[in-house]
């Protein structure tokens, strides 16, 4: 592609004991007569941890170091500061994350990339799944994925299926297993990856999964090599055991629509699944708090079918009660127990979905949490599905991590009630209670978690371990749990003798295999608990956790990797993070769509750019005098317009040649759904036709009306969101009142821009059609921390300075330094005419 050509991509798999250690190595030449830019782009699974990384460009090695994410930071920050370009991995999707670096290579150069990463594989469904992204991009000669398994117990089955295996291409993938070993191998020719006799596409774009399970002639296996020890626990042949499920489900204005029908869709597929012995119940909360009957009822065919009705009149209504509605499902289950309602043997669960935050009754958070964590006392676990991106995520999570459940992100998209339903399947067949797994506390250290609330059938339970005495080879385990019938009780034992035994196959082995799993293990539950956690746990936990990061060389949410790039060009870092799921609808908005970066206006009103394919940013200032009116947005196509109202400090600064101006006014109009909405740091006005309504800042509001949705964030910031067209957000900024110069200001912060026309014009709307630009000649400015360069963009050149621009979007208090390219003289050369030619003479 553009005179760059991958000649070899090698993905390398090794799989030991359900660890997994991945090498992905792509090389590429650049064919053309100057130098170009190169990408090397990753999907990962969101469960891996980075460990290595290597660019080797002429035979020069130019290694990734990990460190702690500060450390890194500054190291970025300095890097950036220079004018120098950086910015590695980032956007995050529903299964995978991925890894981004780029570097300048000569002509007829050749520059290798190596990867590395490693997960524990988890068990579901009785199978072992491994999840490789495949998408090239362009063809290459030297295409191949190689995975060798290797598992002591010995393997039962194994297979591989990829998105885009053709029947042609079917036949390619080699597969073979015998024993305790696994081979398969994927290597299409370059006709092959064709799709088409002569096209120079790839059809390589995709998934590619290996699954596969392993003997179980006894309910566990123990493994011991050098002073570490893994224990897998997968009974099976179990009865099952009899459940409670209580279904606590969101009915709020915001749920209207394709996800009620979704939700309905869902809960018809589950009580299809329902067992005879189990028992269940709905509860559904919009602004009130409403049961399909009063207790836990038996699951028997005619209970079935009345639910069934239920569920197909299930529809929205009012606000967010989400405390009454979990509440009442937790007193439901707790009644059922006392009043002997259930079984005494079975499993009870609540599982919640909600697609909003809590702002009826109790909204308060805290509160939320602390008033269920009393009320379930460790009795069940809580599973809490947030659907959508209007939720405040970190909150589910907490609130199930700390009634030993968890959360799990319900995309909105067209496969949601698979996804709903797919999450039951997980959890609807518990097969033993109260599970826990005792090793002699004298001989053992640093054990990773033992004991657990339920085990479902076709998963399996890990537990890893150091010893005490490095060269101990001996180890016996007593496991207990609650089963159907009765009490699971027997003690296992292991030697290390037969597990090396069993490891003669040295090609098989990466390094310290079971001491790493054991360090993977600890690390991914050392920040699943440090969710929850406040005060000095929390520090005890951060700290553990890094040390083992470090140790390790592991990617983790705690580190980051330095990527340090040639000198030529631009001496360039890039850094490497593990992206974290958002914490509110704001940060989750931006953290999934950042790939279609919002195109923003905030401040003295300054304009961020974004040039994603530069992986950069230009800026510019409008200087105007309050009471202008600018037009920011004008698609005539979607009928969508967006203009901003300046305003001044309250008395102008004599001694600046310029007065400082902010938006204190901004008006969205969408004349195909005759919608207008006027927002200002007091109120937020929408008005529908000839209907009005009104809110302030204070309140917390989903309103979803057809076409629309609109959220309002307390005090923060408002989302506006129009089927099929662009999406806003809205930041508020608020000084301290008695203030003697500034008053409280407005943000413009622009999503999917890419759904808006290309007729779309305005100071920010030109920008959302690609816009490329060049950089020379980068020479010391005025400011010695800022450098000035010459610009080529639209056949102008233009004189501009590497400085900063602050961005609201994440911290709407202090905002984040976004580096990019000022132009000067209110975008002149860049912006198309002159900035007066936007001045409007009203907002709609």
């Amino acid at each position: 592609v553009n005179g760059i050509e991958i000649y070899s991509m090698k993905i390398d798999s090794k799989i030991t004991s359900r660890f997994a250690h991945n090498v992905i190595t792509s090389q590429a030449v650049n064919r053309g007569n100057v130098h170009k830019e190169v990408f090397f782009d990753v999907e990962l699974p969101k469960t891996a941890f980075i460990t290595n990384f290597s660019m080797t460009i002429d035979g020069v090695t130019y290694p990734g170091t990990i460190k702690e994410k500060e450390v890194a930071k500054k190291q970025y920050e300095k890097a950036v500061s220079k004018g120098q370009t950086a910015g590695l991995v980032k956007a995050s999707g529903r299964k995978t994350e991925k890894f981004t670096v780029s570097v300048n290579i000569e002509a007829a150069s050749k520059v290798t990339f190596e990867l590395t990463y490693e997960e524990l594989l988890k068990r579901q469904f009785g199978k072992y799944e491994m999840f490789i992204k495949v998408k090239p991009k362009q063809l290459v000669k030297d295409f191949e994925i190689e995975v060798n398994i290797f598992e002591p117990q010995g393997i039962t089955e194994l297979e591989a299926e990829g998105t885009f295996i053709t029947n042609d291409l079917q036949n390619i993938i080699k597969k073979t297993f015998s024993d305790k070993k696994g081979h398969i191998s994927f290597r299409p020719t370059l006709d092959q990856q064709r799709t088409c006799a002569n096209c120079s596409q790839s059809v390589l774009d995709g998934d590619f999964t290996v699954r596969y399970d392993v003997k179980r002639t006894a309910p566990d296996d123990l493994q011991i090599v050098n002073g570490y020890f893994v224990h897998f626990f997968a009974p099976t042949n179990l009865p099952k055991l009899p459940k409670n499920v209580i279904f606590v489900i969101d009915i709020s204005g915001s749920m209207s629509g394709r996800e009620i029908e979704q939700t309905r869709e869902a809960l018809l597929k589950i009580l299809d699944d329902i067992k005879e012995d189990d028992f269940f119940n709905f509860i559904l909360f919009g602004s009130e708090v409403q049961t399909w009957k009063e207790t836990l009822i038996k699951a028997t065919p005619e209970n079935l079918d009345e639910a069934r009705k239920f569920v197909r009149g299930i529809d929205t209504a009012g606000m967010t009660n989400l405390h009454g509605g979990i509440m009442r499902g937790i007193d439901m289950l707790n009644a059922a127990h006392e009043r002997n309602l259930v079984p005494k043997r079975s499993a009870s669960i609540i599982i919640m979905l909600t697609d909003g935050q809590p702002n009826v009754g109790i909204s308060n958070t805290q509160e939320i949490q602390e008033h269920v964590k009393k009320a379930i006392e460790g009795k069940y676990p809580l599973y809490n599905l947030g659907f959508g991106y209007g939720v405040d995520y970190s909150f589910l999570e907490k609130m199930a991590l700390e009634n030993k459940g968890l959360a799990r992100r319900i995309y909105p998209d067209s496969d949601a009630a698979l996804q709903l339903q797919g999450f039951y399947d997980e959890v609807s067949n518990p097969m033993l209670m109260d599970i826990e797994l005792n090793y002699p506390e004298n001989e053992i250290s640093d054990l990773t978690k033992n004991s657990f609330k339920h085990f479902y059938g076709g998963s399996e339970i890990v537990v890893a371990g150091r010893f005490i005495d490095n060269n101990q080879n001996h180890l016996t385990v007593d496991v207990r749990g609650e089963g159907a019938n009765d009490a699971l009780l027997y003690t296992t034992q292991q030697d290390a003798q037969q597990t090396d035994k069993a490891f003669q196959e040295q090609e098989y082995i990466f390094g310290d295999y079971i001491e790493r799993l054991w360090a993977y293990l600890t690390i991914e539950q050392l920040l699943e608990k440090r969710i929850a956690a406040t005060g000095e746990e929390k520090e005890n936990l951060t700290a553990k956790a890094l040390d083992l990061s470090l140790k390790y060389k592991f990617v983790t949410p705690l580190t980051s990797m330095v990527v340090t790039k040639p000198e030529d060009y631009n001496n360039q870092d890039g850094i490497a993070d593990k992206p974290i799921e958002g914490i509110d609808i704001f940060k989750i908005l931006l953290y999934l769509r950042s790939q279609s970066f919002a195109f923003t206006v905030d401040g003295d009103p300054h304009f961020i750019i974004s040039v994603p394919q530069k992986e950069d940013a230009i800026c510019f200032n409008i200087n105007e005098n309050p009471g202008a009116v600018l037009n920011l947005i004008n698609d005539p196509v979607t009928g969508i317009t967006v203009n901003g109202e300046l305003i001044g400090d309250k008395r102008a600064n004599s001694d600046a040649k310029i007065q400082n101006t902010y938006f204190g006014k901004l008006g969205i109009a969408n004349k195909h759904l005759d919608l207008k909405l006027t927002v200002t740091p007091e109120k937020i006005t929408i008005q529908n036709g000839n209907e009005k309504t009104g809110f302030t800042w204070l309140d917390s509001v989903t309103l979803q009306q057809e076409g629309l949705t609109l959220i309002i964030n307390r005090k923060k910031n408002l989302v506006l969101s129009m089927d099929s067209s662009a999406s806003f957000v809205i930041v508020l900024h608020q000084v301290w009142k008695k203030h003697p110069l500034h008053q409280d200001f407005l943000g413009l912060y622009t999503l999917e821009s890419d759904k808006l026309s290309e007729q779309t014009h305005g100071l920010l709307g030109q920008f959302f059609h690609p816009i490329d630009f060049t950089i020379l000649e980068i020479h010391p400015g005025s400011d010695p921390k800022k450098p000035d360069a010459t610009m080529i963009v639209k056949n102008n050149e233009l004189t501009v300075t590497r400085g900063w621009q602050k961005d609201y979007r994440r911290d709407p208090k202090h905002g984040v330094d976004i580096p990019c390219w000022f132009v000067h003289n209110n975008g002149a050369g860049l912006i198309d005419g002159v900035h007066t030619d936007y001045v409007v003479s009203s907002l709609f």
